[in-house]
């Protein structure tokens, strides 16, 4: 039995001409308000400047072609890019082997993708790019001063609601669409490519974050899908803190 798990939506009155200018002027909205007012939306820029680390514990869910795989998922985030997750996965379901440990370690620079049962790799490519481009809290706190550029892009619908859809392109490194909720301006969605480590082919990639919940007066995903390929994951956490004490070492593979 193999497994291969990453981690890698006329009227002519003049008595309605208010309410058909109120979507036109909304729709004239710059990238940078749309980005302005998600930032206010999640909690404010000065609230997310004085946040330097993050960690979510929770649970997961991997589907594959032969079934799901439940386990536990513990993400840990450090300014300015540190990211470590840490994975289990039982595999008796299916008829494996016990579980399945996997971490996903990058210290800023470097990163390692480790699985209990294929080994470990180094981060290459697009995957590490996208990892030296992910600023905690949020790449778009800082976009301009890390050489990134937005450009604003026609709406589209995500789970049938209007989304205002922003390109953030890095100086380096694989661009991503950002998907904005045209009401609450919280991201609802994200996509971009990258490569699958364990075929060296690129795929298609999207984040899907929901259940916002406040946590220290900043609004966090407590639920986030992710599917690339065949394959999705659905993260359901139970408990995120903010600034609590992470060393550096944790985010260096041991």
């Amino acid at each position: 039995m193999t497994m291969r798990t990453r981690l890698l939506p006329v009227f002519f009155s003049l008595a309605l001409l208010p309410a058909l200018a109120a979507p036109a002027q909304a729709q004239s909205l710059t990238a940078e308000q749309v980005v302005d007012k998600h930032l206010a939306a999640v909690g404010g820029r000065e609230a997310l400047s004085k946040i330097t680390t993050r960690d979510a514990v929770g649970t997961i869910v991997v589907g594959t072609p032969m079934g799901d795989l439940a386990g536990t998922v513990d993400m840990t985030g450090k300014s300015p890019n540190k990211m470590l997750a840490a994975i289990r996965i039982d595999l008796t379901a299916l008829g494996g082997p016990g579980e399945m440990v996997m971490n996903q370690t990058f210290d800023g620079a470097n990163g390692w993708i480790s699985n209990s049962m294929a080994g470990d790799q180094p981060m290459v490519g697009p995957q590490l790019e996208g990892a030296k481009n992910g600023y905690f809290p949020t790449p778009l706190l800082d976009y301009k001063a890390h050489g990134m550029t937005i450009a604003l892009e026609p709406k589209q619908k995500v789970n049938e609601r209007d989304a205002y859809v922003v390109l953030l392109t890095p100086k380096t490194g694989p661009a991503s669409r950002l998907f904005f909720d045209a009401e609450t301006f919280m991201l609802v969605r994200t996509t971009s490519r990258t490569v699958n480590p364990q075929t060296g082919q690129e795929v298609d990639q999207i984040s899907e974050p929901s259940d916002y919940r406040d946590v220290g007066g900043i609004k966090v995903a407590y639920t986030l899908y992710q599917a690339s390929g065949e394959q999705a994951i659905t993260m359901k956490f139970s408990k995120i803190e903010h600034n609590v004490p992470v060393d550096d070492s944790v985010f260096i593979k041991k």
